[in-house]
């Protein structure tokens, strides 16, 4: 088991596929790494040498912002909208949907399991 950028990456999986469990490493990034290193991406991670290991850590380090450091401007990001106190900041905040998604039903994601509204039945009745 290979460890690049502090995940183990699985063995037993293709280059392509096993780069992808890494925080910030998608389908496009991954290719991407395998071509610029050289190494086949359908080739096993269990069948790299420690050479082809190595370069892939280091153009991962040189070349793109992944996990911790990701993670934390994304957060930051996040938290940058909320103190502005904008409208994507406020709905950060108050956890419902960001990017325009309707509420009246669905959402349930982000608001979280329903809550039952006493009363609600039988107001909607008359």
């Amino acid at each position: 088991m290979a460890r690049i950028a502090g995940v183990n990456i699985p063995a037993g999986k293709p280059l392509q596929i096993a780069l992808r469990y890494i925080y910030g490493i998608g389908p496009a990034f991954a290719s991407e790494i395998c071509s610029r290193i050289g190494v086949e991406p359908q080739k096993r991670v269990n069948q790299l040498t420690e050479a082809e290991v190595l370069r892939i850590r280091e153009d991962i380090d040189k070349n793109y912002k992944v996990e911790g450091d990701l993670r934390r401007d994304v957060s930051m990001n996040i938290k940058r909208l909320m103190d502005l106190g904008c409208y994507r900041g406020l709905r950060h905040r108050k956890g419902l949907p960001v990017h325009g998604q309707r509420t009246h039903t669905n959402a349930r994601t982000r608001k979280g399991p329903a809550k039952a509204i006493a009363g609600k039945k039988i107001a909607a009745r008359k």
